[in-house]
């Protein structure tokens, strides 16, 4: 008999439109279709106006482990298996992990559904630097445990994008204000792709003024690298070393200070300084 397959579908924020021509075709024909919320599969298919065919079990955190083995004997006796979470893509910070692991020990295929996600959704509509990012899943929920996390972002120069629920974001972000100070930049964008999306960017010091009074809604933050400090001397030595290599002295400060806060005129300075 021939194995079957593992399918990590992602599914719509917001707006049914969004959903992929596979995604669809997989929720007609696979069969077995895992869901975070089976209310929810079934809701979304009937706005793709999509018949599912197949057995619909629900997969959530409480019982992920238990369906692990069942669904992993479907799929080795020949099932497709669909898996969905409520919004988004399977495995970022939801269910789905277990399973695909289980299938990849078993040697049993597994294959992704590409489509939306919050955090490249969010990390898009920022406006802070997209190049290099890390994601930190959800925000810890006890307030010293958050506030240990948000020390440890301190140093971070990469963009950061995390979860949050709206009852606890005003506390994060006070929490933020205090550990990584009020003028970082950041992002709040709520219910994405949805009738009521916003995106409200400025500081964090702005950012906990504007959610003071509450916030409703799906919440994804995102939160702009650390600046880099800089070692004067360092950066001196630097340019004395290519100024040994034949390089002016000028376009040595202008190589060096480039990506630090440092400016060529204040790298040129110190130079001279150091050499009287």
């Amino acid at each position: 008999m021939t194995a079957g397959r593992l399918l990590l579908g992602a599914t719509p924020l917001g707006q049914p439109s969004d959903a992929s021509s596979r995604l669809v075709a997989a929720l007609a024909t696979a069969d077995v279709v895992a869901a975070e919320d089976t209310r929810r599969v079934r809701t979304l298919a009937t706005a793709l106006d999509v018949r599912i065919a197949g057995k619909v079990i629900s997969m959530f955190d409480a019982n992920e482990a238990a369906r692990v083995p069942v669904l992993l004997d479907e799929i080795a006796r020949g099932a497709t298996v669909l898996v969905v979470t409520d919004a988004g893509m399977p495995l970022i910070s939801d269910p789905g992990h277990r399973l695909v692991v289980a299938c990849l020990d078993a040697g049993l295929p597994v294959h992704c559904l590409p489509g939306p996600s919050a955090v490249t959704a969010a990390l898009a509509v920022s406006g802070l630097p997209s190049d290099k990012f890390c994601f930190e899943g959800f925000a810890p929920r006890k307030q010293s445990a958050r506030r240990t996390w948000l020390a440890a972002l301190a140093n971070e120069q990469r963009t950061c994008v995390f979860f949050e629920s709206p009852r606890r974001l005003p506390a994060c972000l006070r929490d933020a204000v205090e550990q990584l100070g009020g003028a970082r930049r950041a992002a709040v964008c709520r219910e994405l792709t949805k009738v009521h999306e916003e995106v409200v960017r400025g500081t964090l010091e702005e950012l906990a003024s504007w959610a003071a009074g509450g916030v409703l809604g799906e919440i994804t933050v995102v939160l702009a690298g650390a600046t880099p400090s800089a070692d004067l001397p360092s950066l001196v030595a630097e340019v004395e070393e290519l100024a040994q290599q034949g390089v002016r002295v000028k376009n040595a400060c202008a190589q060096v200070s480039a990506g630090t806060p440092v400016s060529r005129r204040e790298l040129y300075d110190a130079v001279l300084r150091s050499r009287d």
